[in-house]
């Protein structure tokens, strides 16, 4: 059975062994340290090329997306004119037309209530019409038969009349 310390020695020895097969075969530990930076330092700078070179294209789309925006919305300005510009010509009295159309579909709407009781009304003047002519055609054929009863009494009394004058004449 090994001690501690017997263990940590020999783990020492074995290290000791690796590193000097390791500069043997490489050289010295700073020359692979170097190699080792060397590398890291390329890998790095490589990265941030890569890096700036991704920024640097992002800015110019981003900065092709800002001048296409530009000219998109100066596009819109243009066209919201243009808009404008032909309603003005298709119909310069626009909002008297909205005007006149809104005051005829409300004047539409007070008629309807009012045609309703012109026609009621009509109805009624027609029936009293009617009742009044019936009331003259009948008011016409009384006086027509008064007449003819009057004349006839008239003319009664007067052969009554003549009568009594003649009977009066012979008794003189």
């Amino acid at each position: 059975m090994t001690t501690p310390k017997q263990n940590w020695e020999q783990q020492q020895q074995v290290m000791k062994t690796k590193n000097s097969g390791a500069m043997s075969f490489m050289g010295s530990p700073t020359m692979v340290e170097d190699k080792d930076e060397e590398m890291s330092r390329s890998v790095l700078s490589a990265f941030r090329a890569k890096e700036e070179e991704i920024e640097k294209k992002k800015m110019e789309v981003k900065e092709r997306v800002q001048a296409h925006l530009g000219r998109v919305e100066e596009e819109t300005k243009r066209l919201a004119e243009i808009r404008e510009e032909l309603e003005a010509l298709e119909d310069p009295k626009r909002k008297e037309v909205a005007f006149v159309r809104k005051r005829i579909d409300t004047i539409n709407k007070e008629l309807r209530p009012l045609g309703f009781t012109c026609q009621k009304k009509e109805r009624e003047y027609k029936e009293s019409l009617e009742a009044f002519n019936e009331k003259t055609k009948e008011k016409a054929q009384l006086v027509a038969k008064l007449m003819e009863l009057v004349s006839e009494s008239e003319t009664l009394r007067m052969k009554k009349l003549e009568e009594l004058n003649k009977h009066m004449e012979s008794l003189q």
